[in-house]
């Protein structure tokens, strides 16, 4: 993630820990995650309090029984990674994460239709599964992957996300060809309604950057990278170190 210099500092002003935990999703996607990932993944959001845990959703039940009682939310995936399941599945895969338990839902939106023009899919697409979630008070997150996207694409996103009522737009999969990326989440922020949060997700790797896209407006930020993100805000405040085995499983850029 390329930031300019006054966005990119370790100068955390008045932030405290859980201005910055709270942005972070701890993501769980990557397809050899296994079981001893998940649990291993689940302890890891819990010590340290982030946002939410972001997991597949065959483990999305045992995800929200585990988190229940805590201050961390239980989300998943739909239509992940490429957005091309039918409107129907999308759907379907939304009431099977509510009745899981997950309270938000990162959407991908149908990405061959965008790049196609194809609005009106576009629109019901993303409009069958906000529906549902907001009829069950759950939140949705709205996935571009804006690496196979152009400006006008993006905007025009943007406003259709914000015609329905999205909870939030968000950057990336963190499976395309890059991640979020400074620029997308100036437009993002920009032409989004104020109250559509803006996600980043994907190349996120360090402090610098989770206080940058924090500067620029994002609210949360999806990573696999957890502990190397808040270990050394844990330390720049002073507070004690968390120890918790870290997971065996791959990491991703998500």
């Amino acid at each position: 993630m390329t930031s300019s210099q006054d966005e990119n500092s370790t100068d955390l002003g008045s932030l405290g820990y859980a201005d910055l935990a709270k942005m972070i999703d701890h993501s769980i996607l990557q397809p050899n995650s296994s079981v001893t990932d998940f649990e291993s993944g689940i302890d890891l959001a819990l010590a340290y309090d982030v946002a939410s845990v972001c997991i597949m959703p065959h483990y999305a039940k045992r995800c929200s029984e585990r988190l229940a009682g805590s201050s961390v939310i239980s989300s998943t995936v739909i239509g992940f990674p490429h957005g091309g399941h039918t409107t129907a599945i999308k759907r379907a895969e939304a009431l099977q994460a509510i009745d899981d338990g997950c309270q938000e839902l990162d959407m991908v939106c149908s990405i061959s239709n965008v790049v196609s023009g194809n609005w009106d899919y576009v629109r019901d697409d993303i409009a069958a599964v906000i529906e549902v979630a907001h009829q069950a008070s759950r939140q949705v997150k709205v996935i571009f992957e804006n690496c196979y996207l152009d400006d006008d694409q993006k905007t025009r996103l943007c406003e259709i996300c914000s015609e329905l009522k999205a909870d939030w737009v968000k950057t990336s999969t963190g499976f395309g060809t890059s991640g979020a990326t400074m620029e997308d989440l100036r437009l993002m922020r920009r032409v989004a309604a104020p109250e559509v949060q803006v996600k980043a997700a994907g190349g996120v790797r360090n402090l610098d950057d989770l206080i940058a896209v924090k500067k620029i407006g994002a609210s949360r930020c999806g990573s696999s990278r957890t502990q190397g993100l808040l270990d050394p805000l844990r330390e720049k405040l002073g507070l004690p170190p968390i120890k918790i085995a870290p997971s065996t499983g791959p990491k991703s850029d998500y």
